[in-house]
This record gives C-alpha cells, structure tokens and sequence, in this order.
C-alpha cells in the first residue's frame, strides 16, 4: 500500500457529535474574485483552504493583487490599482470555477493572458462559456476548435447581452454575469432551470446593479463596495456526513454553521424524501446567505426517483447519494444527470464502476444511475478516486459500512475541497 492508498476499515460504532465542516469552496472562490473587483481592501473570514480556492488566489496574485492573511482562513484581498497583465501563464488547477469565472472577468479587461489547468482541467468543457462571451465581442481563443483549456484572452471593452444558456449551470451563469459587470449595456441570462445563486447573492451584498427574476437574471454596469465576507460551511462537504449519519446505526450528529442556500439544499430535501430524519437548528441570514445547523439521526431508508428538476441543487451530491441508495429499501432512479458526466471525472460512470466492486446492484444509464437496495456492501477490494475529490469521500464512507476493509487509490485528492474529512470522522466515532 503506497502513501496514497487509504485503507477503510468498517465501523462498528455510532458517529455521534457536533462539528464543523470545512468553509463552502464556491462562496469562497466567489469572495476572493469578487473582492479583486473592488478598489478598497475587502477582508474575508473562514476562507476555505482547500486547493481549488488556493489556485484562485494564485490566479489572483498572478494578476498583482495584493493577498494578506491576517490568520489560518482570515485574509484581506486588496486590488486598489486593478489588475496587471500577467508575465506567465495563469494556472487554475484542478479547479473549474477558477477558470471559467475568471474567463468572463477577464475577457473585459484590456490586456492579453492565458489561463490553463492540470490534465483533468484541460478535458472539461469550455465552450458554454467562451461562446456566450464571443456573442459579447469577447476575443478568446482555446485548443480543440474553442472548446479546451488552454483559454488565451485579448481583453476588450463588451456589449450586454441577452442570453439563454442551455444548461443550469452557475458557472456558465456566473462567467456571463461577471463579463456583464464591466460591459456596456444590460445583460441579461436566462436558464432551463435555476442554478445555484451565491454569485447573484454577493453581487448584491457588495451593491452590484442585479436583479433576479425567477431563472432570470440581469446586471448592468456596477462599481462593488467593500463589505467584509464571511463564509459559511459547505453543504456539499456536510453532504457525506449527513449520509454516514443517515445509513450508520445509532448515529446523532449537529454539523454546526453550514450554508443552508435553498440552490444547494437539495440534499437536505432528497435525505429527508428517502426518510432521513433531519432538522435544521440555529438557523439564520450573513452576507446575504442562509445559515444553520444540521442534525441527523441514523434512519431507516426508502428508494425514491430523482429527476431533472432537483438535478442543478445536487449536483455535486449525486455521488453520495448513490451510497445512501445502496442502503434504502427498493428502487432508486436518478436521471437527467447527463451534467455529471463533465465534472472532474465522469461522475455516473464512476460511481457505477466503484460500487458495483463492493456488490452494489446498480445500472448506469445515459443521464444517470438505476440503484436496488438495500444492500450489504462486500469489503476486500480496491477501490478507484479517478482523480475526484467527491469520488474519493463518497468510496471512504461506503467502506466504513462495508463487510470487510478496502483500499481507495490516490484518496490524496479529498485534499481539493476537504483536508480534515477522515479527521472529523475519527473524532465522532472514537
């Protein structure tokens, strides 16, 4: 077993506790770039130290703002003079906010760069940003007919735009908003459904021109203030948690502080759709976002269908879900999730492959997954991250209910979002 290899050994005890989970990775990734934005020093509390928000704050230093931390996730980002062309390539890493959010906030500015990421980054989808920008007089340019990274921007004065996206995605929504900020005229995006909102939410909390109109939103030329930003817990970490409390015997834990924006909490709304038995606690408004505390008592589950509808709210929670399906009575049917396929791995595909090792009866469709439970997972085998944090937890908390240990190859990837997760796990079920 080399260092990057985790063994799971499963558990035989209850998680029980209170905690908090790591700061939410796209509010923070959103705080930092929005703050660059500002002419007057913005400080940011509970900055997520994940590596996906670390390469949006190299991105930023690379582009000569000036990044202070005042402790561990307290930083003050400051960018009086604006940004500077950058003398090298820009690197996002493994990270897909980075690099489409920061396309449309540099395709207004009057410059040339390029911004590329590591292998997995390079295969992800451009195209639904960079056309969308090109409509708005945008000159981008990238590999593979315009549609991979490396994406190189000669930066320029744009024009609003009305746009229907054809997918819910905040990333593509989010870039659009951010080219409109500095354009001239009105822009205006539209989506099939709506995606998660943290973008329109801080644009607001720091004074931008939004408005939002069901999946409608519009944004004209606006100069941020500076606000101080606090972040809250990420529901997407909280998400495995939630399920171990959920599928192991006898558990009771409180995550403390987590975000509890309703674009997100889809995976309250499915848990508690299965019979989860779940309670929000504390809860409360900062910065424009909603926020909580999360109990969960382990429960008896029931299969359910999950469609298109919730698909945008869950979709970085699909995988975990998957593992809770193995552990619900009946037939769990999730589709429409064709979405998942472009993440940092193909997400349907590589929950299927995994859990069918630990002898999950699961089906993988086209747009998502066919899962029949319940069922007791078979341990003694070796299971694969295919480079993708939420695989990597998602494998960890199926072992722990498996009937024999495993091993998760390269389970050093969790470090993308959530450094402490086996940390937090061994405290609640010492």
């Amino acid at each position: 077993m080399n260092n990057n290899t985790k063994k799971v050994t499963p558990i035989n005890k209850p998680l029980k506790g209170n905690f908090k989970v790591p700061s939410d990775k796209s509010i923070s990734h959103r705080a930092a770039m929005f703050a660059s934005l500002v002419h007057e020093p913005v400080l940011i509390s509970n900055f997520s130290l994940g590596s996906d928000c670390l390469s949006t704050l190299s991105v930023l230093e690379a582009l000569g703002v000036k990044i202070e931390f005042q402790s561990k996730n307290s930083l003050i980002i400051n960018n009086k003079e604006g940004f500077k062309e950058p003398k090298n390539i820009l690197d996002a890493g493994n990270s897909g906010t980075t690099i489409r959010l920061m396309t449309g906030i540099l395709a207004g500015h009057d410059f040339y760069c390029v911004l590329t990421g590591d292998e997995s980054l390079r295969k992800r989808p451009m195209a639904r940003v960079i056309s969308p920008l090109k409509e708005m007089g945008a000159n981008i340019w990238a590999r593979d007919n315009d549609t991979k990274a490396p994406v190189s921007i000669k930066g320029r004065k744009l024009q609003g735009i009305n746009y229907n996206s054809p997918v819910a995605s905040a990333q593509v929504k989010s870039s659009i908003l951010l080219a409109g900020l500095h354009s001239e005229g009105i822009t205006t995006v539209k989506e099939p459904v709506k995606s998660r909102d943290h973008t329109e939410r801080m644009l607001e909390y720091l004074n931008a021109n939004i408005m939002e109109q069901g999946t409608k939103v519009t944004i004209g030329a606006s100069e941020l203030v500076s606000k101080p930003i606090t972040i809250p817990g990420d529901i997407s970490s909280a998400a495995f948690f939630l399920v171990a409390g959920a599928i192991i015997a006898d558990s009771e834990i409180i995550i403390q502080d987590v975000g509890l924006n309703p674009t997100r909490t889809g995976i309250i709304d499915v848990l508690k759709q299965m019979g989860a038995e779940i309670e929000i606690l504390n809860q409360r408004v900062d910065c424009n976002e909603e926020i909580g505390d999360i109990k969960v008592n382990y429960s008896n589950l029931k299969a359910i269908t999950i469609d298109s509808e919730i698909i945008p709210r869950i979709i970085d929670e699909i995988p975990i879900i998957a593992v809770a399906a193995t552990q619900a009575e009946g037939t769990t049917i999730i589709k429409g999730a064709e979405e998942l396929r472009h993440k940092e791995s193909d997400r349907i595909k590589a929950v299927y492959t995994e859990l069918k090792k630990l002898g999950a009866e699961i089906e993988e469709q086209p747009d998502g997954l066919i899962i029949h439970g319940k069922t007791k997972l078979k341990g003694g085998c070796t299971l694969e991250t295919y480079h993708d944090h939420r695989i990597a937890m998602s494998a960890y908390i199926a072992g722990l209910i498996a009937d024999s240990p495993i091993e998760i190859n390269e389970f050093h990837w969790v470090n993308i979002s959530f450094p402490e997760f086996t940390g937090i796990l061994d405290k609640l079920s010492f």
